[in-house]
């Protein structure tokens, strides 16, 4: 194999290692944020059942709410 050949090689092996490396922290990434997520979706899903529970013990059911005056 010629010296240019060789070089090309090692650039390119070089290169792919470098791209293997950041594809490895883009899943480790990725991984993390969709742990994130499912933690705020639980804890998003606890606090419509706290407010739930707050608007009942306080009878603010906007449901059973009159309608603006301007109706």
């Amino acid at each position: 194999m010629s010296d240019s050949s060789e070089e090309r090689l090692n650039e390119l092996e070089t290169r792919m290692a470098f791209l293997d490396d950041a594809l490895a922290g883009l899943s480790t990434a990725e991984a993390e944020n969709a742990q994130r997520m499912l933690a705020i979706e639980r804890t998003l899903a606890q606090l419509r059942v706290e407010l739930a529970a707050l608007r009942t013990g306080l009878d603010d059911d906007v449901r059973r709410e009159p309608p603006p005056p301007h109706y």
